[in-house]
């Protein structure tokens, strides 16, 4: 019972947050820069981050915000702490899900994955690869009982990497960037490269193991 409650509470935010507007870009680059001069705004960044990505909501939203506000590293140092913190969180929360959402996540590509491949590059290049649903590797990684020590360093490296292509774009543009400028060739090309090749190396490590039966991890 608690679980369906729980869902609809989460059901319940989602729509709010839509409803006022309160995960529009603009919106909240608007309210963000009024208070760049404190030093706390990074810290409810990671924060509000961490509250989405815990629920599978839209946290990669704050991609945007701060890429405007901050410099390019920092930027991308708060984008990763707030993936890894609100990763970690969904990870654990996984263990309330209900029976239907368990069902979904077990059907999906990359829980099949993380079960064959449960290591730390097959992580890393989910992180790394443009558009990939972060919210199911969360989920899958929590259900799977991936190990912490391989979730917790790929999320941080591989989303602080993916921010740090991205941010320079929007930096530049100061909230001026489009989808299409994200989606330029250039820009996500060598993400997709990086990702394929760690990929590629992860699935021919593991047919020759199991070609010579050597047991994984």
């Amino acid at each position: 019972m608690y679980k369906l409650l729980i869902l609809g509470v989460l059901v319940a935010i989602g729509a709010l947050l839509q409803f006022y507007g309160l995960l529009d870009p603009k919106e909240l680059i608007t309210i963000a820069r009024q208070y760049t001069d404190y030093w706390w705004l990074p810290v409810i960044l990671v924060l509000l981050q961490a509250l989405l990505f815990t629920f599978a909501l839209a946290g990669t939203v704050f991609l945007w915000v701060a890429a405007v506000l901050f410099p390019p590293l920092t930027a991308s140092i708060i984008l990763a702490a707030g993936a890894t913190l609100g990763g970690i969180s969904a990870y654990f929360f996984s263990a309330t899900l209900s029976d239907e959402w368990v069902h979904r996540v077990e059907n999906s590509h990359i829980y099949r994955l993380l079960r064959k491949q449960d290591n730390f590059f097959a992580l890393l290049a989910m992180r790394i690869m443009p558009a990939f649903p972060h919210g199911l590797v969360n989920y899958s990684s929590g259900i799977l009982k991936v190990k912490l020590l391989y979730f917790v360093p790929a999320t941080f490296i591989g989303i602080g990497l993916k921010s740090y292509v991205y941010a320079p774009v929007i930096y530049q543009a100061a909230g001026g960037a489009s989808l299409s400028d994200l989606l330029d060739i250039a820009t996500f090309g060598p993400l997709i490269l990086l990702s394929v090749v760690i990929l590629g190396g992860v699935i021919m490590k593991y047919k020759w193991d199991k070609k010579h039966n050597i047991p994984t991890d």
